[in-house]
């Protein structure tokens, strides 16, 4: 297939996944948060609370619609321009997708239409139950599809049928309980927490500053903070988790991040800042940090980190060993009844997918020599200063709004967030949590090259036949739909943003009109 074919594809859902998580992080967050709010509410019964959960699920609901629409999209898209990977192993990832729709979608979508219309003809605890069950929906959804994406980064419970000539689930509690799935959302759901808090610390700053709505700001921002600290110390912790599991599972990803061309004896060190030189096979003025890097990866000060060279020879072994599978499948569909041909691909299985990455250059891999066998298991090494990069970038941040939030937290009590240098930062910050969960979702995906699901079906293997003219025009047509709703959804933000935590009511006795209930 043309290359440039496969990479405008994987352009195209990086854009929709990027889209997609511009509005996703916010809304788990957010959700939550809504849950706090009104459960205060209903303790307390003051109706400042209810001003504020109206207010933020406001901006929650328009958040919503866009996180909707974008995500559809990326599941239409493995249909459209990932034909192959989905016919390939459309058995094992299309369950999570489809329970994702039946259980988590459908529940947060009715939900959303009984909160938002729901706050007159409900009782508080009734309301609140639709709030948390909201909640749950939007958090449901998250976890069915990291559940997908822990598959493509760890397939377990599945095994190649040369009969169908697909990927066949043989337990379904293994893909459910995949370690790396399991890391990866509470990782995931932490990063939105933080980002929601982060936003409702910048927009009530903005007002504390202006001097409009402040005991709503404040109070917002008390729950924010204390939210906030606990979410941004769950995400390291959960990170350092991420971090345990790719030892296991994916030991190329974790080496990369590293820039670790040689294998790391114990105790392991981390390496805090450095240069990648890939051409040199080396990094640079490298500063490492002692025994952390074992701590992390294997929990203890005595397991060494496997470098990247010394995968590469075990990814050189696991294609020879492939190519025995694949000549085995061949000779199985000439004859199904070979015993010979059963027993060599029973043995040599678990391989055949990184004897497909020598379909890049050649048609049958059997016939390939060992210096292509070589440089076809060099390319199981991704980006690996992009990767180096964005992690130290992502690890940045995570620590900052650690500090920021310890910050915010202490300012609840003891200036009652009345300084305005840091009323000024915490609008500053408002956009960091959308760059470091972008970043984050890009080092996962990047780490994953070059396969669609990992050791198992290379990505340029996945995508459908299309051509060149057609993908861009598809590319076109999202950019500027997602980017015109992008405008609009911003628009709208900032108007209810500056319009403010204003509720209306009916006066008492009143047949019609409105009166002002002001926020304060």
């Amino acid at each position: 297939m043309d290359m440039a074919v496969i990479e405008l594809s994987r352009l195209q859902f990086a854009l929709t996944a990027m889209y997609h998580f511009l509005f996703v992080p916010l809304t788990l967050g957010l959700s939550f948060m809504l849950v706090i709010m009104e459960s205060v509410y209903v303790i307390t019964k003051r109706p400042i609370w209810r001003v504020i959960t109206r207010f933020w699920g406001r901006l929650f609901g328009i958040n919503f619609v866009l996180g909707v629409a974008t995500g559809l999209t990326m599941e239409f898209e493995f249909g459209t321009n990932w034909a192959y990977y989905a016919h390939y192993v459309g058995d094992i990832f299309g369950a999570p997708l489809a329970i994702e729709g039946l259980m988590a979608f459908f529940l947060e979508a009715t939900m959303v239409g009984v909160m938002f219309f729901g706050w007159d003809r409900l009782s508080r605890v009734q309301h609140l139950l639709v709030t948390l069950l909201v909640a749950l929906g939007t958090n449901l959804s998250a976890l069915w599809i990291l559940i997908a994406n822990g598959w493509m980064q760890n397939p377990v419970g599945a095994a190649f049928n040369p009969e169908t000539m697909r990927m066949e689930v043989t337990n379904f509690k293994e893909v459910l309980f995949n370690p790396v799935a399991q890391a990866k959302f509470v990782h995931t759901v932490s990063a939105g927490y933080v980002c929601a808090a982060t936003f409702v610390m910048g927009v009530s700053a903005i007002y504390l500053l202006r001097g409009k709505w402040t005991n709503v700001a404040r109070r917002s921002m008390m729950v924010a903070s204390a939210f906030g600290l606990a979410s941004a110390l769950s995400v390291v912790v959960l990170g350092d988790e991420s971090g345990y599991a790719l030892t296991d599972n994916q030991k190329m990803k974790l080496a990369s991040i590293e820039a670790m061309w040689e294998t790391e004896p114990a105790p392991a060190a981390i390496t805090l800042v450095g240069l990648p030189d890939v051409a040199g096979r080396t990094t640079h003025y490298a500063i490492k940090l002692p025994y952390v890097m074992g701590i992390i990866g294997t929990r203890s000060l005595s397991g060494k980190i496997d470098g990247i060279e010394e995968l590469v020879l075990r990814a050189d072994e696991r294609i020879h060993s492939g190519i025995i599978a694949y000549d085995a499948v061949e000779k199985l569909k000439l004859d199904r009844g070979n015993i010979a041909a059963r027993a060599a691909f029973e043995a040599h299985k678990r391989d055949i997918g990184f004897a497909l990455l020598l379909k890049r250059y050649m048609p049958d891999p059997r016939k390939a020599d060992d210096r292509q066998i070589l440089k076809a298991a060099w390319d199981t090494v991704p980006n690996v200063p992009v990767m180096f990069f964005l992690f130290r970038g992502m690890a940045a941040l995570g620590f900052g709004f650690i500090a920021f939030f310890a910050m915010a937290f202490y300012c609840a009590s003891a200036c009652r967030f009345s300084k305005r240098w840091f009323l000024k930062i915490a609008v500053f910050m408002i956009p960091l949590p959308w760059l470091a969960i972008e970043g984050g979702w890009v080092l996962a995906e990047i780490g994953r090259q070059p396969w669609a699901v990992d050791g198992v079906l290379p990505t340029f293997l996945g995508a459908s036949s299309l051509s060149v003219p057609q993908i861009w025009a598809t590319i076109i047509g999202f950019t500027a739909l997602y980017g015109t709703l992008a405008v609009i959804e911003i628009r709208l933000m900032i108007a209810a943003i500056r319009k403010g935590p204003i509720e209306h009511h009916e006066p008492m006795g009143a047949v019609q009109g409105f009166a002002p209930l002001p926020a304060e």
